[in-house]
C-alpha cells in the first residue's frame, strides 16, 4: 500500500460529511465515539475498504460500512456513495422520538410582547416546568 493510498478515520469522517470539520471528527475518535468492531480507535488509525464503525453524535448513533475512499470533502451527493449506511431501523427514528419542549412563537408584525404579554407567556412556561 503506497502512502497516497493511506487514508486516516478523522480525515475520511470529515470528508464522507459526518462531522462538520477535521477537529470535530478527531475529538469524537480521541473521545470514544467512533468504534471500529466495537474498540476505540485513535484518529490516526488507516482506513481500508470493507470496515465497519459505529460513530455516536449526540442522541445520534451510526453503523458505516467503507465503501470507497474519499480524500477531499466533496458535495453530499458524491459523499454518499463512499460508504454504505448500515444503521438499523430503530435506532435511525429513536432520536426523532425524544420529546421537546414548545417553542412560543409570535405573528410577524405585531410588535414587541406587552408586559401582560411576558407574564402569560412566563405562566405558561412556568408551569409547564415545574415540578408535581
Amino acid at each position: 500500500m503506497g502512502e497516497a493510498e493511506k487514508l486516516r478515520v478523522d480525515k475520511y469522517l470529515w470528508a464522507i460529511r459526518i462531522f462538520k470539520t477535521r477537529s470535530l471528527a478527531t475529538d469524537a475518535c480521541k473521545a470514544g465515539r467512533v468504534k471500529l468492531k466495537g474498540q476505540n480507535i485513535k484518529p490516526s488509525a488507516i482506513v481500508k475498504i470493507g470496515d465497519v464503525y459505529q460513530i455516536s453524535k449526540g442522541l445520534e448513533r451510526k453503523v458505516l460500512e467503507v465503501v470507497d475512499f474519499s480524500y477531499n470533502r466533496t458535495d453530499a451527493k458524491i459523499a454518499v456513495t463512499k460508504y454504505k449506511d448500515l444503521t438499523p431501523v430503530e435506532e435511525t427514528h429513536a432520536f426523532k422520538s425524544v420529546f421537546h419542549a414548545p417553542t412560543l412563537k409570535r405573528d410577524r408584525g405585531t410588535g414587541r410582547p406587552t408586559k401582560r404579554d411576558r407574564r402569560e407567556t412566563d405562566g405558561l412556561l412556568g408551569s409547564f416546568f415545574e415540578e408535581d
